[in-house]
């Protein structure tokens, strides 16, 4: 069975094609709750109007799906909170001069 850091470690693939960072870094990913062969995770975008959400949320389904026992995948995306550079892990910061 996957677990939170498997997970995090596939949604690590997921990767901001903008600022060139995965989601994990740049502190997008609010949530993964497994439960049996069901993971969910929910994240967010860096900003409401953000084109690749759909793009987004079919990689979160393809990375995760790849890890063992995974058998469905759903995603969640969420403003609440909204996203601000604090969120960013302190290698993105660098990584984008914050």
């Amino acid at each position: 069975m996957a677990t939170v850091e498997d997970v995090e470690a596939a949604l690590s693939n997921v990767i901001d094609p903008e600022l060139g960072l995965d989601f994990v870094e740049l502190g997008l990913i609010y949530g993964i709750e497994i439960e049996g062969g069901h993971v969910q995770v929910t994240y967010s975008l860096t900003t409401p109007g953000c084109p690749i959400g759909p793009q987004v949320e079919s990689q979160i389904e393809e990375f995760v799906s790849e890890l063992e026992g995974v058998e469905s995948v759903g995603s969640e995306v969420t403003f609440i909170p909204p996203w601000t550079p604090e969120k960013m892990s302190e290698d993105a910061k660098f990584a984008l001069g914050f």
